[in-house]
């Protein structure tokens, strides 16, 4: 039994009785390994750079992939790449909302991102910033808010737990489908607080 079988059941295992989606944060991996893992029923994987995305969804044409954007996005990269995904899971301000709808030729299901813990070093919106943010957007034809982005704290439980309890509060406020939160370290903590999309890296291949 390889790794990425017996890590693939775990995750399963861990997930089971959840409504979610398994992104495969997938920077890890290569286009063969990517391969390897849609074999075992890995369908959805999720990439932080733009070049790796491209790359790796041209070696991989003859299988179907749904594509998620997880990673910041540049606004002069935003017309290499746009049509190119399925998701978009860092929608962070309304210049880069402006540049996808200019360029995106269907509606993109995106996450807006949320600041919630007010991380200097993090993007998103700010949670009082939201209502403006979301009534904003909705003027973009090829956006389609899904639902909410945020990450948790790093070794901070307590703070992870409440950011991920707030982007539920905020999802429901607001009436959107979808929360994407959870990472290899915290995802069972995003469960708990209803994430439907979670992206999980390192422990594919630990």
């Amino acid at each position: 039994m390889s790794n990425f079988k017996k890590n693939v059941d775990l995750i399963n295992e861990s997930i089971k009785g959840h409504a979610v989606t398994v992104v495969c944060a997938s920077k890890y991996v290569s286009s063969d390994e990517i391969r390897e893992l849609h074999n075992l029923g890995v369908k959805h994987f999720g990439e932080n750079r733009v070049d790796a995305l491209l790359d790796k969804k041209e070696n991989l044409q003859d299988i179907s992939v749904i594509w998620h954007l997880i990673g910041t996005l540049q606004t002069n990269k935003v017309k290499k790449i746009i049509n190119e995904i399925d998701y978009f899971h860092a929608l962070d301000s309304l210049k880069l909302a402006k540049t996808i709808n200019n360029y995106r030729t269907k509606p993109l299901n995106c996450f807006i991102e949320v600041n919630v813990l007010k991380e200097e070093s993090k993007h998103g919106i700010e949670t009082e910033d939201l209502t403006d943010f979301i009534n904003e957007v909705k003027k973009y034809d090829k956006i389609k808010v899904v639902g909410l982005m945020t990450m948790g704290k790093q070794n901070d439980i307590d703070q992870t737990t409440l950011a991920f309890k707030k982007l539920n509060e905020l999802k429901t406020f607001y009436g959107l489908e979808s929360l994407s939160m959870g990472m290899t370290d915290d995802y069972l903590i995003a469960l708990t607080y209803g994430a439907d999309f979670i992206r999980i890296g390192r422990k594919f291949i630990l």
